[in-house]
């Protein structure tokens, strides 16, 4: 419902925007490298920087370099350290932003952390510790084969040992015998005896002896069970690069005296291929290191070109540390170890550790179907990762896709396309997203073509307010002797409630209010129809009274049967000083006599309403229509006026009711018409409030000026 409008104080009302799509957000302009350069501190910086780098390097180039150089370099190079890290760190935002831009490659991407990434951790885990046991058992069975030797080495020299013990006069036949029953296994092996220091006997030397001469003296560190372990040889080369010797020491004591068997074993080529047939990992070089298992530095250099050299990769090389003595024969004994780059192959590794498990299932061995199960379950991991990522790049790509329909409808519904449909695909929560969005923009479309009509309806409106302004009394209205104002304010666009002024024939001034049931375009008409009804008939017709029979004959015809008309006619008759009306189912009239006491008095004459399509209506009209007389006199003050007034209502639900205004009238009758008027609108403001206005608003305000004469001029136009 509209709120109280008044002429006078009537306000610019706020008219909603039309629902259009807000207009685009103006795109960050791009910045250009010579924008980064040229207009930001890090790129003036670089700039400055490289220029001073080149200054110095120029500096740098002349016979006699000036003192500052240094520091101009050093300054440069920092501010370039600075510009570029300020680059990178944008270039590192800006690829950071158009990757994650999509939702589609934050889905992706939150995947490959989430599922991925964790898997590739797992396995690199699995591999890692898979590749140090294998590098651990590696080491293992290399160290156990090479003892091995040792040990042999260290028995061969037992044995010959005690036979000398035994029977001293065969000493290099026995020495010979020995060194023939390795000889096929360790075709390297050399044999010797030294013979006590002061015993008569001559050194025997049995086998090649290429790798060092046989020892002339044993060194005093030797313990007194003997010695077997290895000893290093330098290569020779200035590297710490060695050649490992397995050396066993024995006493033979006999009649005879006492002496010892030394037997050397070399670790060439050849042997390091036995001990591979053996441990299946296959020793290469061998570098002298410090004391523990720490490397010094040239060993690690030699073992890092090594396995460059020998593709350092995972389940192949290995370093092992074996204890070597250094053999001195004079002075302490010295331990030291050696590292010794080996490789292995995995299969092979395997097969030696589970070569034990002799049971076979179906042609196959125990450890062979592990493998085959283990293998298995490899292809089955792999396997259902991949489907796991298909799964997770095409729900990614599901979500992603509604996601980018419903943003591209976005776009179109914001550059004002409401027409467009997101094309449903998927039965789930975002395909009723989607659907949502759909309906979305067809009620949006539908309220814009509402709001286009409503627009259309209200333009309509107003001009037919127009119009219906232009039907009542335009301009100051000139009545001599008679102050007049008159104001009405629809309730809605347009409204029902009517009056105006005739000018009659004998000086005479007709005033009609009137007021058609109902509000809106229909009461606006019918009280056009009335306004052209009245003009005709008020110029035939000289009785208030009989005009109104007239109407209401020639109107019921016309009118809805849910229609009727309240009206009130009067006619003042400027020679006689008098004004005759009736009243047909209207408000009261209300009248302030000017003589003392000036009391109010409320008039209601008897009167039906105008246009019932009853039967016998007519008649009743007739007969319950009386016109009334009244003598007017300077001062006078006369209201009509329809029930928009005195029904106007508060927030309580109160009305402001006939008394009220003539109360009002009588306490403030002293004033003109137009103050009479004013004063009138501001207590029907004060009473109202904030509530709304319920009807059309109209009155009229007649104040006689002066008393009327026989020689009073006729009514100006």
């Amino acid at each position: 419902m509209a709120r109280l409008r008044l002429p006078e104080r009537v306000s610019a009302g706020r008219r909603d925007a039309p629902l259009l799509p807000a207009p685009p957000v103006e795109a960050v302009p791009r910045v250009t490298a010579r924008d980064l350069l040229l207009r930001s501190w890090p790129g003036r910086i670089f700039l400055v920087s490289a220029a001073l780098k080149a200054v110095a390097a120029v500096l740098r180039q002349t016979p006699a370099p000036p003192v500052f150089d240094d520091v101009l370099s050093t300054l440069a190079a920092a501010g370039l350290a600075v510009s570029l890290t300020y680059f990178l760190w944008r270039i590192f935002i800006l690829m950071k932003r158009q990757l994650l831009w999509r939702v589609r490659r934050k889905l992706i991407i939150s995947y490959i952390f989430i599922g991925v990434v964790p898997a590739i951790l797992i396995i690199g885990f699995f591999l890692l510790a898979a590749g140090m046991v294998s590098m651990n058992v590696s080491v293992y069975l290399f160290r156990v084969g090479y003892e091995a030797m040792v040990d042999d080495i260290a028995l061969l020299a037992q044995s010959a040992a005690s036979e000398i013990g035994r029977d001293p006069k065969t000493l290099q036949d026995t020495l010979r015998r020995y060194q023939q029953a390795v000889q096929e296994r360790y075709p390297e092996v050399s044999l010797a005896f030294l013979p006590a220091p002061r015993s008569t006997r001559q050194p025997i030397v049995v086998g090649a002896w290429e790798h060092l001469d046989p020892p002339k003296t044993l060194p005093q560190w030797l313990p007194v069970e003997g010695f077997k372990g290895s000893i290093a040889l330098p290569v020779g080369d200035g590297s710490d690069e060695v050649r490992l010797i397995i050396r066993a020491v024995r006493q033979a004591r006999g009649a005879a005296g006492t002496g010892h068997v030394i037997v050397d074993l070399v670790m060439d080529d050849h042997m390091l291929d036995s001990l591979y047939e053996r441990t299946s990992v296959k020793g290469r070089s061998a570098w002298l290191s410090g004391g523990g298992a720490q490397t010094s530095p040239a060993a690690t250099a030699a073992l890092a070109a090594q396995g460059v050299e020998g593709r350092w990769v995972l389940f192949r090389n290995s370093v092992t540390f074996l204890d070597c003595t250094t053999w001195a024969e004079s002075g302490t004994r010295e331990d030291r170890q050696v590292a010794i780059a080996t490789t292995y192959n995995l299969s092979e590794l395997w097969g030696r550790l589970t070569g034990a498990q002799s049971v076979r299932l179906g042609g196959a061995s125990f450890s062979q179907l592990l493998m085959f199960v283990f293998a298995f379950l490899i292809v089955l991991f792999l396997i259902i990762q991949g489907v796991a990522l298909l799964m997770g790049l095409a729900l990614a790509r599901s979500i992603t896709s509604a996601i980018h329909e419903l943003f591209m409808g976005t776009e179109r519904v914001q550059n004002g396309d409401f027409g467009h449909r997101i094309q449903v695909v998927s039965n789930d929560q975002l395909g009723e997203l989607a659907q949502s969005f759909n309906q979305m923009t067809g009620s949006i479309e539908g309220l814009l073509l509402t709001a286009a009509e409503k627009k259309r309806l209200d333009e309509e409106l107003r001009i037919a307010r127009q119009i219906q302004m232009s039907l009542l009394p335009r301009g100051p209205l000139d009545l001599p002797g008679i102050g007049v104002t008159a104001l009405c304010v629809p309730a809605r666009e347009v409204g029902g409630d009517y009056y105006d002024f005739f000018h009659l024939a004998d000086d005479r001034i007709g005033v009609l209010i009137a007021d058609v049931a109902g509000k809106g375009t229909s009461a606006a008409l019918y009280m056009a129809e009335l306004k052209g009804l009245v003009l005709a008939l008020s110029q035939t017709q000289r009785s208030p009274r009989d005009m109104l029979i007239e109407v209401n004959r020639i109107i019921s015809d016309n009118l809805d049967s849910r229609s009727f008309i309240t009206m009130t006619y009067a006619v003042i008759d400027r020679r006689a000083g008098v004004m005759t009306y009736c009243r047909a189912g209207h408000t009261p009239m209300i009248y302030l006599p000017a003589a003392s006491p000036a009391t109010a008095q409320v008039l209601i004459p008897d009167g039906m309403v105008v246009g019932l399509r009853i039967p016998g209506a007519a008649e009743k009209f007739s007969d319950h229509l009386e016109e009334h007389r009244i003598d007017l006199a300077a001062g006078d003050v006369i209201a009509l006026y329809t029930d928009g007034i005195t029904e106007a209502m508060n927030a309580a639900g109160d009305l402001f009711s006939d008394a009220r205004l003539a109360r009002i009238v009588e306490e403030h009758g002293h004033l003109s018409s137009g103050e009479l008027r004013e004063r009138i609108l501001r207590e029907i403001e004060a009473f109202v409030g904030g509530a709304d206005q319920h009807d059309d608003m109209t009155m009229i305000l007649l104040k006689v000026e002066h008393s009327f004469t026989l020689e009073a001029v006729g009514v100006a136009s």
